[in-house]
């Protein structure tokens, strides 16, 4: 199964063994490791991503999907299905390799990404969180259909830093009304 996004060539599948080495090449990058959260190593080993890769597997997650340019691994995608009261919902997250930033892969990738996940599962409620400072991230989640719902002061710590967080979310609903 593949998705295929507006720009030629890029599109998203799940992750597969051969894409170790890519994973571990694009995402041991501190410049990506600074606008996530601080369980994402860094550096970033081709263990790492041995080890995220046989945990996709192991839980069946089809909702981790490899961002690919010609079907090579340059970015993942995925969501975080919640439980108890929020079973309906899923935190939202991605990345990029630094190649390939400021090319709208993101928000070409996230596009196709979440009426598919709409689609495939009972979610009615996809959220992302972002740290007040990534602007490129907000600017994809707000080309990508997603409504800017509010601002957590002093929600995190990041480097050291206290930081606000701004809070996004796309509904199913949203993705049909016109």
């Amino acid at each position: 199964m593949k998705l295929f996004t507006e720009i030629p060539e890029i599109g998203l599948r799940p992750l597969e063994k051969r894409d170790i080495p890519d994973l571990a090449r694009c995402a041991n990058n501190p410049r990506i490791a600074h606008f996530v959260r601080d369980r994402f190593p860094s550096p970033y080993t081709e263990q790492d991503a041995i080890t995220f890769l046989e945990l996709q597997l192991k839980e069946g997650r089809p909702e981790q999907m490899a961002i690919t340019d010609q079907d090579r691994l340059i970015g993942m995608m995925g969501a975080i299905p919640q439980t108890d009261v929020y079973r309906l919902s899923a935190e939202f997250g991605y990345w990029v390799s630094e190649d390939y930033w400021g090319k709208g892969i993101a928000t070409a990738a996230a596009r196709v990404f979440t009426p598919w996940l709409f689609d495939q599962t009972d979610l009615i409620r996809v959220y992302a969180r972002v740290f007040a400072f990534n602007p490129a991230s907000r600017r994809v989640l707000e080309k990508s259909g997603f409504i800017y719902e509010g601002l957590c002061r002093d929600a995190v710590i990041k480097e050291g830093k206290i930081h606000d967080e701004y809070y996004y979310a796309l509904l199913k609903k949203d993705q049909h009304e016109d």
